[in-house]
């Protein structure tokens, strides 16, 4: 089993009307009811609501992969929490950006960059173009594209460190593009950025993007034991 832990701001849903009768009950669990419907996949939720931003070592303990969804309150995770998941990513969890989560602690640490971008909300319409069907992400995407009829813009340049690989580009109907899938590796562990998701539109109910997200967690999955991270002396293994 693949044990999932989806993090979520949880702000904007239990205080803006127009959020809530899009996720009434959270972008969380609308991420966990879909994942939750594979065999393979365990999952559990956490929020910034919770104590300890519902992180703890236990958790991370017992997460193969991490879900992010963040937007306004970056700020409000402590800089401690961010050093701890950095840490399980580097020994060897996966983790899935999506969306605004770009500008999380989490992800800065992992790129070691600004994350910045250009948005607006305008509701333009995305074309998301796939650049490799071999990847496994992108397993069960029919076509060379899918769109969203709605999503917030955001625009390149993208102040990221260049993907290992560079899965979509997103296009808006307003001109602009965005590298609007990508993957690294971070040592022992996995970084996926996905970028559709705004808070007011039902994009975590496309089929395609069900798919990417519930193919990512297959991805970023584990495939040995995760690690301790640790600096040792090591004996001379020849004699002299």
């Amino acid at each position: 089993m693949i044990r999932v832990t989806v993090w979520n701001e949880f702000f904007h849903e239990r205080t803006e009307e127009n959020v809530k009768k899009v996720y009434p009950n959270g972008i969380h669990n609308a991420i966990k009811d879909f994942l939750g419907t594979n065999e393979d996949i365990v999952v559990k939720t956490a929020t910034l609501c919770d104590e300890n931003c519902g992180i703890t070592d236990e958790l991370l303990a017992e997460t193969d992969v991490m879900i992010w969804w963040g937007h306004v309150k970056h700020g409000d995770v402590p800089d401690e929490i961010a050093i701890k998941v950095k840490e399980a990513v580097l020994g060897g969890m996966g983790i899935i950006f999506l969306h605004s989560a770009h500008h999380s602690k989490v992800f800065k640490l992992l790129m070691g960059t600004t994350c910045n971008l250009g948005w607006r909300e305008s509701n333009d319409k995305e074309r998301l173009w796939i650049l490799d069907h071999n990847h496994p992400i992108m397993q069960g995407i029919e076509g060379r594209y899918f769109e969203l009829e709605a999503e917030e813009t955001y625009s390149e340049p993208f102040g990221i460190p260049d993907p290992d690989k560079l899965l979509m580009i997103g296009w808006y109907n307003g001109g602009e593009v965005f590298r609007s899938g990508c993957v690294w590796h971070r040592e022992n562990g996995k970084v996926f950025y996905f970028q559709p998701g705004h808070e007011t539109f039902p994009t975590f109910y496309n089929e395609n993007v069900q798919k990417i997200i519930t193919n990512a967690v297959r991805w970023a999955a584990p495939v040995c034991p995760k690690i301790k991270l640790e600096c040792p002396w090591v004996a001379r293994i020849e004699e002299k």
